[in-house]
């Protein structure tokens, strides 16, 4: 009874438009009273200590770090390389956005920051050499979508702090799913191209790919920065934030110079401001997986899922439509924080992987993230090609067959997640 309420009471907030941190927060409340489990001081007990993590701290730091990057003008420079390495190839600029898109959400760490700057420079560029409006925000929208899984992402901080697995073993296991699914994206513009006569753009000469990738080198560096520290031990995922945070400013300030010192207070607040509230979500969600599992959830709905099948394909197949479906309504944090610390359990019952079941989740949330016709980063590119997200659907619908295909693949491969960390952890 104490969760069906708390659903019930976290659905009605939701309607009523509340943020979704107090509907978690508040529904976990009402759960505790009608479960008469401890004390309802318990729930501002389980938020500070959902809260209280090392591990999370680089959460503020890569925001700051990606917030610094962006305003400092690394998009166009990432995008010219793009251009210049695949442009020449039929549908070649389309192509490009995946390119940019991989480089460029290795220094972001967020999913609407990729589709906000991407889509920006990108979606007018493709419709004036022919590509269709629509068909340019669906191709901004997929490749967002896969960007999800290249490091450093935000969600990966969190999925490492729930799961209780390395940071560092998770942004190594995106890299080949990424790649699996950007090839995907590619092979679909290169055919829809050739069907609707797009052709590419000159091939780039020696020295203008040699140009393109000086200038490109400084952002490039931040990812390897961050890896480094890390994988080589100088630094934890927290520190190597630091590093990042401390690369951005002075790329930015001094080298580009394209961020004003009047600028800075307002990166800085919007910065804290995003934190807070992806910081209060994680400690709300702490007091509401508390209560599901004094109600025994995770193992009655293990028992479940086990008596309907014991396949975990099944499995598989159930957790895929669940986070992306919630990733499509609540975003992907929220999905994330509430369902995982449920399936994650279950997942482990049928002997799968840890590692690999995150990296499925964190693909998932980036398909619902884009979902239409309600994910709302599909709203976000729709308005920089002045249409309103209903007139991109169906152009999106292939780009999103072509996106949950390549996440079966992965399902079906475990090794394609797994190689990379088990190459330089064993």
């Amino acid at each position: 009874m104490a969760v069906i309420i708390m659903a019930m009471t976290f659905v009605v907030m939701l309607l009523l438009t509340a943020p979704v941190a107090f509907a978690i927060g508040v529904s976990a409340t009402i759960g505790l009273l009608i479960a008469d489990a401890a004390p309802l001081l318990i729930v501002p007990q389980r938020i500070f200590a959902g809260a209280d993590s090392f591990v999370l701290l680089a959460i503020p730091l890569f925001i700051l770090a990606g917030a610094l990057m962006e305003t400092g003008g690394i998009s166009v420079r990432l995008v010219e390389l793009a251009r210049v390495l695949v442009g020449h190839i039929r549908g070649g600029l389309g192509m490009a956005v995946v390119v940019a898109e991989m480089f460029f959400s290795g220094i972001s760490g967020s999913t609407v920051a990729d589709v906000s700057a991407i889509g920006a420079l990108m979606v007018p560029s493709l419709i004036r050499i022919g590509f269709k409006p629509d068909r340019a925000v669906a191709i901004v929208s997929a490749s967002s979508a896969m960007g999800i899984l290249i490091p450093p992402c935000l969600i990966m901080v969190i999925i490492a702090q729930i799961a209780g697995i390395s940071v560092g073993a998770l942004f190594l296991a995106g890299f080949v799913p990424a790649a699996v699914l950007a090839l995907a994206l590619m092979i679909l513009i290169y055919v829809q191209a050739r069907r609707d006569g797009i052709g590419g753009e000159p091939r780039a000469t020696w020295s203008q790919v040699g140009k393109a990738l000086l200038r490109a080198l400084i952002p490039l560096m931040m990812p390897v920065i961050v890896f480094g520290a890390i994988l080589g031990g100088i630094a934890d995922p927290t520190e190597a934030a630091v590093l990042a945070v401390a690369y951005a400013f002075v790329v930015g300030v001094f080298v580009y110079k394209e961020i004003r010192w009047s600028q800075l207070p307002k990166i800085f607040i919007d910065s804290a401001i995003t934190s807070g509230i992806v910081i209060f979500m994680v400690g709300a969600a702490s007091s509401f997986s508390w209560i599901l599992a004094y109600e025994q959830v995770p193992g009655r709905l293990a028992q479940l899922m086990l008596a309907v099948s014991s396949s975990p394909m099944v499995f598989y197949i159930l957790s895929i439509t669940v986070f992306t479906l919630l990733a499509a309504v609540l975003e992907g944090l929220p999905a994330i924080i509430i369902c995982l610390p449920i399936f994650l359990p279950i997942a482990i019952k049928f002997q799968i992987d840890p590692l690999h079941y995150s990296i499925i989740v964190v693909a998932a949330t980036g398909l619902g993230l884009f979902l239409p016709p309600i994910g709302i980063g599909l709203y976000i590119a729709s308005s920089f090609a002045n249409l309103s997200a209903d007139k991109t659907f169906r152009a999106m619908l292939p780009y999103t067959a072509v996106l949950a295909f390549g996440i079966v693949i992965l399902m079906m491969f475990p090794w394609l997640t797994l190689v990379v960390p088990r190459l330089v952890f064993g």
